[in-house]
């Protein structure tokens, strides 16, 4: 009895934690769609180890999937005996894992509805699709009747060198067709996963109308293949890309931060074009273990620079949605995009908020050109829509400042993007200029990206100042918003002057945390005022969102206050206009809010010279009389994170009296402490200081020319001995990595790991890797069908020549067909819901005559061969052959 009254109230107080739990949010408010989904994933915290959490997964009847991304302590567990997708969640023995003494926390997964951010297209659309070079004029100028519109200076960028070399990008989507003719070479299988399918393979599922050639698409603007003749070139053509395949399945807080935490070590950026539904109605962002993968990636990421997340601000102009109610664009780790058309208009889908930090070309109105991009099964496209198209370009073009220089922090590359973007010609009624001289929109951030002042930028950058945060709410007390009214609060800040490590001069984000019940809340219009005197627009009304949920705990963020200067006075100021009749008894109520400033305690373009701290010890003397040695105040504020245990004299690198990780310079030149060393160096653990490489070598483990990883501009890696030469040896040739690789014949391919040549598939006559699906030509007596050679075709298709392939290849039937003997109407056995009427699959109510008498005409007019006729005449055509 006392087990079952246990049980009972175990299964009482699981189901409030899980009706508290992420689904409950803003965003599962009325209007945001039907009530939650509950799988059977489960994300679950245990101390111990990956054996001890194995141990606890098989007690209760789960299996342990392994780690979540880069979460330490933190499993996949799944149970297959619970039910895939339910509408709550089921008790049963699985379930007293939460009582378990060893597990400090679970929670079971719930399905976050996730969109594709491309635009769909008005069906009246002109499509101009012409996958030539001479039609990427967002890229060069080369049209001389319109006016030129390459203000993005991508090709400029690669007349300076820079196109991505060393760089590592992957695609968080739907997965990627690796075996693209433009992508194939560029493909890194270690910035790859398939999460979905818990497997290293990302290739998308395929079907008839082609739904998963989003990532596909994303991935060839950022790393397309150059001069190979097939279709694009990417903006970023020399770097690696990747793949991890999330969408294509329940996506939860689970998967989406397990796809975050893939090897953040090895990927330098993770672009992302996808979010909550854009409707104008769901308030959601990320759950808690993707936020805490966020922090993860940017505290730990790209070995402690941080990972650079990149994220297409939203598609849901025509719904009037806003996406400071997106919770991943709004977030301060991710670089918010947005999109402009060739004539710098806004586009009908584009989502307008405070958090964009820059903009890019992207599709527009019918008479505006695309962007051309790879598609599947070895097509391309110019079809692709919509900020889905901005944030790979910014994904590609931040590849190329990475390339410049490797030692940029996630922070770098914001300020990098907010001083280089330019307002252009890009129209909006919103421009200003804030107080630290920036011009800014809601609609486009900063302006349009600028790839050459990117790369030239990040060749003489230096790295800015920690970030420090500091929070201020005033005090508390229920404020009354009224109808037809505004409200103000304010609160005056010091930028927490009083604490050092907390201390915010000069600002970066800003974000305002806000509880409010409302009873409409696309009703509410909120603003921050700084005490510089500009206004950021937090929340525009939303027509759509009629939720009475308010906002819960919910935040907002700002970049439009980059620069300024913190202390004074901030306003918030709330504005309800109700779009519809309301009760005037039922008011909106402010019950707090916190006002959070980001930034630095020095400006972060003028940092004090080791030069300069110490000319001032010297006091300016009449000639003839001998200098005094002025006494220097000895410093006692915070160090750099660079500086080691003995301290330092100032704020900055130069300052430091020793390193954490490694030295760069010379006592002539002046040293400097650095995370990591930078090209030409290698790190001397022992010393701890950064040493030159030999002659030629861009990178390498040690000071010998036999020591080189990678060369120099014009010189080629010698795999046989880690050296850098003028020309490969005999029997050898450069690869795209500059590295002389063996020559492999038919039926082998080069391991990258292993330096030889390896044996490909048995299926296989010409392969990219050992797998029976990369296979780029099929071994005699195999057909190759969808990437992969078969020894016969499988239903649904046909085997037949095929242009510029040595071998045949199984092609599709038509649609309704499940065997054929060849293309068109050729079919000889019908899919269920068809019949086969003379070579043509018809579907089965359709197969009554329409009229006897029109039906004799049709067959003694001979009409019977046109498919219309057919269908009406399906019963009186077989007869006529």
């Amino acid at each position: 009895m006392t087990a079952l009254w246990l049980f009972t109230v175990f299964v009482v107080q699981t189901s409030l934690s899980v009706a508290s739990g992420p689904g409950s949010g803003p965003g599962s408010g009325p209007g945001s769609g039907p009530g939650p989904v509950f799988t059977n994933h489960w994300a679950v915290r245990i101390a111990g180890g990956q054996k001890q959490a194995d141990r606890i997964a098989a007690k209760y009847g789960y299996i342990n999937f392994g780690q979540i991304g880069s979460l330490e302590g933190h499993y996949h567990f799944h149970h297959s005996r619970v039910v895939r997708r339910a509408p709550y969640s089921l008790k049963g023995p699985h379930s007293f894992i939460h009582m378990d003494p060893q597990v400090d926390w679970a929670e079971q997964q719930v399905v976050k509805h996730r969109v594709k951010r491309d635009a769909q297209r008005d069906p009246s659309f002109i499509n101009f699709n012409d996958p030539k070079w001479s039609n990427m004029w967002y890229i060069h100028c080369n049209d001389k009747n319109s006016r030129c519109h390459s203000e993005m200076n991508i090709l400029a960028a690669w007349q300076r060198g820079y196109t991505g070399k060393r760089v590592v990008v992957t695609i968080l989507d739907d997965g990627i067709e690796r075996n693209h003719p433009d992508l194939a070479q560029n493909y890194d299988h270690l910035a790859s996963y398939d999460i979905n399918g818990n497997d290293h393979d990302p290739t998308p599922r395929y079907d008839s109308r082609n739904e998963n050639m989003h990532g596909t698409r994303c991935a060839g603007e950022v790393a397309a293949v150059a001069n190979n003749s097939h279709c694009t070139v990417g903006v970023a053509y020399n770097a690696h890309i990747g793949g991890i395949r999330m969408l294509d399945g329940d996506v939860t807080d689970l998967v989406e931060a397990k796809s975050l935490g893939i090897r953040p070590d090895y990927i330098d950026i993770y672009s992302a074009s996808w979010g909550p539904k854009d409707d104008g109605k769901t308030v959601d962002g990320p759950g808690l273990l993707t936020k805490q993968a966020f922090e993860q990636g940017i505290k730990k990421g790209r070995k402690g620079l941080g990972s650079i997340f990149v994220w297409a601000s939203g598609n849901g102009g025509r719904q009037g949605d806003h996406c400071s109610c997106d919770g991943y664009t709004s977030s301060i780790y991710t670089i918010s995009i947005s999109s402009t058309t060739e004539n710098g208009n806004k586009p009908w889908y584009l989502e307008v908020c405070s958090s964009i930090i820059a903009t890019t070309y992207s599709s527009g109105e019918f008479n505006e050109r695309n962007i051309i991009t790879t598609d599947l099964r070895q097509l391309c496209t110019d079809g692709h829509t919509g900020t889905s198209v901005s944030a790979p370009i910014v994904a590609g073009i931040v590849a190329l400042a990475l390339e410049a220089n490797l030692l940029l922090t996630w922070r770098d590359v914001q300020h990098l993007l907010v001083k280089t973007s330019r307002p252009v010609h890009l129209k909006a009624d919103d421009w200003k200029t804030n107080a630290a001289g920036l011009r800014v929109s809601h609609l486009y951030g900063f302006g349009l990206v600028d790839a050459e002042a990117m790369v030239l930028e990040a060749t003489k950058w230096r790295t800015v100042p920690p970030q420090h945060t500091c929070s201020q709410m005033p005090v508390r007390r229920n404020r009354y918003i009224h109808a037809g009214r505004s409200l103000n609060s304010s609160l005056t800040t010091s930028g927490c002057s009083e604490e050092p490590e907390q201390h915010v001069d000069y600002l970066e984000h800003v974000v305002v945390k806000v509880l409010i019940a409302h009873p409409r809340r696309g009703d509410m219009e909120i603003n921050l005022i700084s005490p510089s005197g500009t206004t950021s627009q937090l929340l525009a009304k939303r027509l759509f969102d009629s939720s009475n949920e308010g906002f819960r705990n919910w935040e907002f963020m700002t970049v439009h206050f980059w620069g300024e200067r913190s202390q004074g006075l901030w306003t918030l100021e709330i504005v309800d206009t109700p779009s519809k009749q309301r009760n005037p008894e039922l008011l909106g109520n402010l019950k707090e809010w916190t006002l959070i400033l980001y930034g630095t305690s020095q400006n972060p373009y003028q940092p004090l010279s080791a030069q300069q701290s110490r000319s001032s010890m010297l006091e300016v003397t009449a000639p003839g009389e001998t200098p005094e040695l002025k006494e220097e105040d000895e410093y006692n504020g915070p160090c750099h994170s660079e500086c080691g245990d003995q301290g330092c004299d100032g704020p900055d690198t130069e300052h430091c009296l020793n390193c954490v990780h490694f030295s760069l310079g010379s006592l002539k030149s002046g040293r400097t402490c650095v995370s990591h060393c930078p090209l030409g160096h290698y790190g001397d653990i022992a010393s701890r200081r950064c040493r030159r490489c030999y002659k030629g070598c861009e990178g390498c483990v040690g000071l010998s020319a036999s020591n080189c990883l990678s060369c120099r501009k014009g010189l080629y890696l010698n795999a046989l001995n880690s050296s850098c030469i003028h020309t490969c040896p005999q029997g050898y040739f450069a690869d795209e990595r500059m590295t002389c690789v063996p020559e492999c014949t038919n039926g082998t391919f080069f391991h990258v790991e292993e330096m030889t040549c390896s044996p490909c598939h048995s299926s296989c006559r010409t392969c990219t890797g050992p797998g029976k699906e990369q296979c780029i030509q099929c071994a005699e007596g195999f057909l190759q069908q969808e990437w992969r050679c078969v020894q016969i075709c499988t239903p649904g298709f046909y085997a037949a020549e095929a242009a510029g392939v040595p071998h045949k290849m199984c092609h599709r039937c038509e649609e309704s067909c499940l065997g054929c003997s060849g293309p068109g109407k050729t079919c000889t056995k019908c899919k269920e819901g068809y019949n086969l009427v003379g070579r043509t699959c018809i579907i089965n109510a359709s197969c009554n005559n329409a009229d006897e008498a029109f039906c004799e005409m049709v067959k003694s007019n001979r009409l019977c061969e046109k498919r219309l006729y057919r269908q009406f005449c399906c019963r009186t055509c077989p007869m006529n052959g």
